[in-house]
């Protein structure tokens, strides 16, 4: 099990709007995380996206631990934008920074996954991240569904095969 998450905003976004397509999802891993007591991090930076188009008291903050973009974050979150190299044409530079910053915060404070829906652009850059060995955090996308084992800290997916193949096989 991973030891901490980090809620994207439009991981909260779908969570509290039944009408997003992966509002499910985003509930069965709020739930799960509840359930095996996997901290939730809210980051002042999501607080403030969020905020733009409702209050944030329409989130479960109860069940959150808050986590504010501090001066270490902020060196962090500037190297990250120096190791990425170019933004991808037509990804907006607010957007990507944002991103960037959350990226910074998770790296900075050990947290290994973050939950989004964004996979166009906090995904796409966490992974060219890893990869380059600049950050160690997964990005885990609601469009892929529920799946308990992707928060582990090795992202390691469960999997229970046809058991009574391999049985078959042994004779």
């Amino acid at each position: 099990m991973s030891g901490s998450v980090l809620l994207d905003t439009s991981f909260l976004i779908s969570l509290v709007n039944s009408h997003r397509a992966h509002h499910a999802t985003a509930v069965q891993y709020y739930r799960h995380c509840r359930q095996h007591n996997v901290p939730m991090y809210f980051s002042s930076i999501v607080a403030s996206e969020f905020g733009i188009k409702q209050p944030i008291t329409e989130l479960p903050l109860d069940h959150f631990r808050p986590l504010d973009f501090n001066l270490a974050h902020g060196q962090r979150a500037a190297n990250l934008w120096n190791a990425l190299g170019p933004r991808d044409h037509g990804d907006a530079r607010a957007v990507v920074r944002d991103d960037l910053k959350l990226l910074a915060q998770a790296r900075h404070e050990g947290i290994g996954v973050l939950l989004t829906e964004d996979a166009a652009t906090l995904h796409k850059y966490c992974e060219r991240l890893r990869a380059a060995g600049h950050i160690q955090t997964r990005a885990i996308v609601l469009e892929n569904g529920f799946e308990p084992g992707a928060l582990r800290e090795d992202g390691q997916i469960d999997w229970i095969g046809d058991q009574s193949a391999d049985a078959d096989s042994q004779d």
